[in-house]
């Protein structure tokens, strides 16, 4: 069994133990964002871990009304320059808490005057170290290049910070079901999407709310896994000029949380189809003939955890049917370093 395939089965577990190991950081951290709340949370993160940051924009945008912007590394790594982020929420993502320009923006943004928080697998790091509050992400060791387990903990870590800063019991309940659901989740049979995407040169990803990050993240394992280029949308912008890619030899991948934008998603896809698209449809609002299958709905936030989870096992075999070793993706390190 290859190494992300054991990611994988241990991802739940990761998840659950999770729990005890977040709790006191939360805690310190809430208390702050309650004692000086800020108007503003900017995010930084590269690669899985800014599909993270993407994940987190949405929760603290949706629950709690507060804008989330993308901070820009380059700014400080390599212009030297600060932003203007007194009193502001800084929050950095990284699984290696290693890259050399995720650590000068942090640095920049405490000497700004913002409260830095690290969400990060090794609490030992450069990143953790430069910033105010360190939030484990308990993952535990990640040995395959392709990141996996880090990003299901990393969502996990997510849901619970807003589930405690809202005090929305609803969704850490639904954070307390997840590892039995991953589980569940894991266990779906996505070969359909398998076979189709075999033999496919390019294909988009689709989501928007919550699952606009599993979208994201399902385009970047695609390249990185399967050699597939794929490139991820809002439902909402595909229309604003990719939809002129649709073919018959295009295929799209959308993940669909049964919330609000479940209506806008359905009717896009039924709008592809028409126009002649293979859509392959991962829709946890509902399971029908034709649809990728999924767990009953639980929670909006949380169901989009176990969509991506169900894509990490189809895409390990599709890197088999296109003969690759989704353990040794070409020209990657486990580590990445920019500035």
């Amino acid at each position: 069994m290859n190494l992300i395939a054991i990611e994988l089965r241990e991802a739940p577990a990761a998840v659950a133990r999770q729990e005890t190991v977040v709790a006191a950081p939360l805690r310190a951290l809430t208390a702050r964002l309650r004692e000086r709340p800020p108007a503003l949370v900017v995010t930084c993160a590269r690669g899985s871990s800014a599909h993270a940051a993407t994940f987190a924009k949405h929760l603290i945008e949706r629950h709690l009304g507060l804008p989330v912007a993308a901070a820009a590394p380059v700014i400080a790594a390599a212009y030297r320059s600060e932003l203007r982020l007194a009193g502001q929420l800084f929050l950095a993502i990284s699984q290696s808490g290693r890259s050399d320009d995720l650590i000068e923006t942090a640095l920049s943004a405490g000497r700004a005057g913002a409260l830095t928080c690290a969400f990060v697998n090794d609490d030992r790091s450069p990143l953790a170290a430069a910033c105010d509050i360190v939030v484990p992400l308990a993952a535990g060791p990640e040995r395959a290049v392709a990141a996996t387990k880090s990003f299901l903990a990393s969502l996990s870590a997510l849901l619970r910070l807003t589930a405690l800063w809202t005090g929305n019991d609803a969704l850490a309940q639904a954070v307390a079901r997840l590892p039995h659901r991953l589980g569940e989740a894991l266990a779906l049979d996505w070969r359909a999407a398998a076979e189709t995407l075999a033999s496919a040169t390019s294909l988009v990803a689709i989501g928007r709310g919550p699952t606009l990050a599993i979208a994201r993240e399902a385009a970047l394992k695609l390249k990185e896994t399967a050699n597939l280029h794929a490139e991820a949308f809002s439902g909402a912008e595909f229309l604003h000029g990719p939809v002129a890619l649709i073919g018959p030899a295009y295929p799209l991948l959308m993940f669909v949380a049964p919330d609000e934008t479940a209506p806008g998603l359905r009717a896009l896809a039924d709008t592809l189809r028409r126009k002649g698209a293979h859509v392959l449809c991962a829709d946890s609002g509902r399971s029908s003939a034709g649809e990728l299958p999924v767990l009953a709905c639980d929670h909006p936030d949380a169901d989009a955890l176990c969509l991506i989870e169900s894509f990490y096992a189809m895409v390990v075999e599709l890197a088999a049917r296109r003969g690759l070793d989704p353990d040794r993706p070409r020209h990657l390190h486990k580590v990445t370093r920019t500035r």
